[in-house]
């Protein structure tokens, strides 16, 4: 539904953006839990796959940012990959959320466990990042896994609802051909020429542009509600960045600090729980 056709209050969703990244390690399973327990209305993801060809939730290419491991992901076995720490280097690795620490890899698999565990509804955005080693392989190995989840098509019954989301055009494609009826959203850093003419590329139902693209482009959100697109912007973590998303009048926010998000939404009587 377009933006603005609805009579129903303002409400946009808030996502964590690789579970309440701000707090605990990014893709860690206390990121997740900790999110969740906030409130949030979703969590976002990013997937790779393993040499043994598993899902695991990792942003960067490399290791070494994220854990005390260096090299590829893409080179490293699921076993090896869980040998690493993916935690500690994160400042919220001590204190209270020095729980979640030392943090093993995560799975896609036990991040799907958690979720629907979680014993609410809760919205999932699962990013396949390219370009990687296996290329269209990243999207068969997720669509296999939605499948044997029982997430592979929304259904009214389930307390879980997935979007996914790429910043490749092939990969938005290759997800609305093999799971037609699960949403898709093209992520932007850059305005697509496509869009001068106002439309996002084949397969897309959300446009998700980056904050930074926002503060260049403050049209970009309208052009994208008036040809008929959601709006999930990531990653908005600032004051100023919530006030701009929030005149946009956008349906998803996506954020490092859901908490935060929470709290002012419901100071601006946007949040009633």
């Amino acid at each position: 539904m377009t933006q603005g056709s609805s009579d129903l209050p303002y409400r946009p969703l808030v996502f964590a953006h690789r579970g309440s990244s701000a707090e605990v390690a990014e893709h860690t399973l206390g990121a997740y839990l900790h999110a969740i327990e906030e409130g949030v209305d979703g969590v976002e993801c990013d997937v790779r796959l393993t040499r043994d060809r598993h899902l695991v939730c990792v942003h960067d290419g490399r290791l070494d940012r994220t854990s005390d491991g260096t090299g590829r992901v893409s080179t490293r076995t699921l076993a090896e990959l869980d040998a690493l720490d993916f935690g500690s280097w994160h400042p919220g690795s001590g204190g209270r959320l020095g729980t979640f620490s030392p943090a093993r890899v995560l799975t896609l698999d036990r991040l799907l466990r958690t979720v629907l565990d979680a014993g609410r509804p809760l919205k999932l955005l699962i990013e396949t990042k390219h370009p990687n080693r296996y290329g269209g392989a990243v999207e068969l190995a997720l669509v296999n896994m939605l499948r044997r989840y029982g997430l592979d098509r929304p259904r009214l019954d389930s307390p879980i609802q997935v979007t996914v989301m790429s910043f490749s055009v092939l990969a938005v494609r290759r997800m609305r051909n093999f799971l037609p009826q699960v949403p898709a959203a093209m992520l932007l850093e850059v305005v697509p020429p496509g869009l001068r003419t106002g439309r996002l590329p084949f397969g897309s139902a959300i446009g998700g542009p980056g904050m930074r693209l926002v503060r260049h482009h403050p049209e970009l959100v309208d052009r994208l509600h008036r040809n008929g697109y959601q709006v999930f912007v990531w990653t908005v973590n600032e004051p100023d960045d919530l006030d701009r998303v929030l005149a946009g009048r956008v349906e998803g926010i996506i954020t490092d600090r859901p908490g935060y998000v929470l709290d002012e939404l419901r100071r601006l009587g946007l949040r009633d729980d």
